[in-house]
């Protein structure tokens, strides 16, 4: 791979979009684009595996589960279209990070200031719930993706246990060396790896956290504000 190549990230954007390596999730995916959901029956869904988002020299990364069924799978775009989408893009605006608060289609102007938003798996999995197979076989594309980020990249925040447990062997093949033993995921956890990066643990933005108060928006905020300043870029403190 030629990662100095500028339309590096768009080709393997490209190719993920057109991945079909996994037979469960691309019935699943497809399946919910045909039957839809009651209030977007006039939506034409994505229905493929939906690539990251965020400009190619972003500094730093956020890296969540997968596309949620009736978000990024109808919609396209990471986190977009769904109840966790709003609270991230919320949250991003209000430190600035996003050029505005809402995600909710392809058109609608949003923009990300030096921040990259992807998953371990770009596929919508039955009940939210990606196989460790089908996060195996997916891996290469995170290391694919962090590979082509990595002149620029400086900090990754990852959301929940599950993104933590793939993104970290993926940054230690792309060249980040992990400490051994593995930290474990918690939420505020920050970890230095070798070559300086900065990783930072948070608990996933999903209804079943935010609305319990597990994850509050002021604690999202503060990952963000903490791992925007890791990777030096200018934002609301």
């Amino acid at each position: 791979m030629d990662t100095s190549d500028p339309a590096g990230l768009t080709g393997l954007d490209e190719r993920i979009a057109g991945c079909r390596l996994c037979p469960r999730l691309v019935a699943w995916r497809e399946e919910v684009a045909r039957t839809k959901r009651a209030g977007f029956t006039d939506w034409d869904y994505w229905g493929r595996p939906v690539p990251g988002f965020g400009p190619a020299d972003a500094r730093l990364l956020i890296v969540g589960l997968a596309p949620a069924a009736h978000g990024g799978n109808r919609t396209g775009r990471m986190f977009t279209g769904d109840r966790s989408g709003d609270v991230l893009y919320a949250a991003l605006h209000e430190v600035g990070l996003a050029s505005q608060a809402a995600s909710v289609a392809l058109d609608d102007g949003l923009e990300l200031y030096g921040v990259r938003v992807t998953s371990p798996v770009h596929c919508a999995p039955p009940a939210n719930k990606p196989t460790p197979e089908e996060r195996n076989a997916c891996r290469p594309w995170l290391l694919d993706e962090l590979e082509l980020l990595r002149p620029t990249l400086r900090a990754v925040v990852v959301l929940g246990a599950f993104g933590w447990q793939a993104t970290l062997p993926a940054l230690d093949a792309a060249g980040w060396s992990v400490p051994r033993p593995r930290p474990a995921f918690a939420h505020g956890a920050r970890v230095t790896l070798g070559g300086g990066m900065r990783l930072f643990g948070c608990f996933h933005v999903s209804q079943r956290n935010t609305f319990t108060g597990r994850l509050t928006p002021a604690m999202l905020r503060e990952v963000l504000r903490d791992a925007a300043t890791a990777a030096d870029l200018p934002h609301q403190r």
